[in-house]
């Protein structure tokens, strides 16, 4: 696997056109889609797979999905899932499975049931089964072929770095794009609900999603990756780009997240530093607190004040809201009562939205992947759920060096509960909890491969 990580600076100067070039002439979005993996196709055919090169275009595809999405190039909704999904199949092909990943065949399995519940269910309710089983099993399907292909597959710390790198560089130019889109915040701003405008006409949530996860990417490019005071201040205005708009989407779910999986990774790092190294922590926790306060207080004096209001779960009045998760304590409670009524078989997957629309006059998608499969796939939901919620955890006893674990589980866990799996971003970051983090190969020199936390 090259290392992209020499071509960095060039890599995302092209980044940045192709979002002004797709800003200017939207058509060629559809053409980006075209070429990411007819181009990636030809990169691991040519490569053979030999250093696992399908994880760095599966790795593209996610971070630009939302981008795609967002300007019309994607052909369908579940083209960027079935792509990924393309190219774990592709990986197997050449590299092979571990038989120890059974366990996602199983889950794999445990859907059927909820398959056959809604196809029997058609004969009640108009419901297109085509299109209601690709919507809400497209995600678990790509989360299981994702976590097959990469199940204990042994992967240097540099060449996972370059997987990360290579999500976030369509996430700098979503970024971008939304910048051009959307240069003056507060010309669109008319309350503190999630707003389209700031998040390039597209979904707020998937939109601050896939930021809150660049946000994340580009945190550790700055405290982890930058050797020199250029590429320091580099990644830092990247770091501060996506944080602001991510902040001005107005979709907290994205953000919080992001948060999450900084302070998650810095306690890690703290925890497994000496002395010494716990003792320069000390500028690094200062260094990011004064750089959100610093983003927090630009964001709140462009919004006027309404971003606060928004984290407070207040109106643009400044009245508290009666709900906290806008609207989607609703559908999780119908869910939950579904779940209670169909506490076997469930009612049938992608049946959930039809029956709250005719017995809770709810007209709305799930949001929570979780309450969704527990509702539509009952007890087999359960035994899904405990599989993905488990098996990580079972493999990182004999995998204490992979440094993004906990923070990679918790976007996984944190994002289905409140944008279910919309998007391929879920289902292949949770797939990496499941690598196997080498330090070095034979007759390498382990520093150059990993990150030593008492440098950092």
């Amino acid at each position: 696997m090259k290392n992209i990580s020499r071509s960095y600076g060039f890599l995302i100067l092209i980044h940045g056109i192709i979002a002004l070039m797709i800003f200017i002439v939207p058509f060629l979005s559809k053409i980006y889609a075209l070429l990411i993996p007819i181009v990636g196709f030809y990169f691991v055919y040519k490569t053979k797979n030999k250093k696992n090169e399908v994880l760095l275009v599966a790795a593209y595809l996610v971070g630009v999905e939302v981008l795609l999405r967002m300007t019309g190039g994607n052909f369908n909704n579940e083209y960027v899932k079935f792509s990924v999904i393309f190219f774990m199949l592709l990986g197997m092909i050449y590299s092979n499975f571990s038989t120890n990943a059974f366990i996602y065949w199983f889950f794999l399995v445990l859907l059927i049931p909820g398959i056959l519940i809604t196809s029997i269910s058609t004969d009640y309710y108009n419901v297109d089964v085509k299109k209601s089983l690709f919507f809400n099993l497209s995600g678990p399907v790509c989360l299981a072929i994702c976590a097959i292909y990469m199940f204990q597959r042994k992967v240097l710390f540099s060449d996972l770095q370059n997987v990360v790198i290579a999500m976030g560089l369509p996430i700098f130019s979503t970024t971008v794009y939304l910048f051009l889109y959307n240069p003056n915040v507060r010309d669109v701003l008319t309350g503190t609900q999630s707003n389209f405008e700031t998040s390039g006409g597209f979904g707020p949530n998937q939109v601050s999603t896939v930021l809150g996860l660049g946000i994340f990417i580009f945190f550790t490019q700055l405290i982890l990756f930058s050797k020199s005071k250029f590429r320091m201040i580099l990644n830092g205005v990247f770091l501060v780009m996506i944080c602001y708009r991510a902040i001005v989407t107005f979709s907290r779910g994205g953000v919080i997240t992001a948060v999450v999986m900084i302070a998650c990774l810095l306690c890690l790092m703290f925890y497994f530093s000496n002395a010494k190294g716990r003792g320069k922590f000390a500028l690094v926790f200062i260094v990011t607190g004064l750089m959100g306060i610093g983003i927090w207080t630009y964001t709140s004096l462009e919004t006027g004040g309404l971003i606060n209001k928004r984290y407070a779960n207040q109106d643009a009045a400044g009245r508290l809201k009666k709900d906290r998760l806008g609207g989607r304590e609703e559908i999780m409670d119908s869910e939950l009562k579904l779940f209670l009524d169909n506490p076997i078989l469930g009612t049938g997957a992608g049946m959930g939205k039809e029956l709250r629309k005719q017995m809770f006059n709810i007209d709305a998608a799930s949001h929570n992947e979780i309450t969704r499969m527990l509702s539509e796939h009952g007890l087999f939901g359960i035994f899904g759920l405990l599989i993905l919620f488990v098996t990580p955890f079972v493999l990182y006893v004999n995998n204490w060096q992979h440094l993004y674990f906990f923070s990679f589980y918790l976007f996984w866990l944190l994002t289905i509960n409140h944008a279910a799996m919309r998007t391929a971003a879920p289902a292949f970051v949770y797939a990496l909890t499941l690598i196997n983090v080498i330090k070095f190969k034979s007759g390498n020199n382990a520093n150059e491969n990993t990150i030593d936390i008492n440098k950092v």
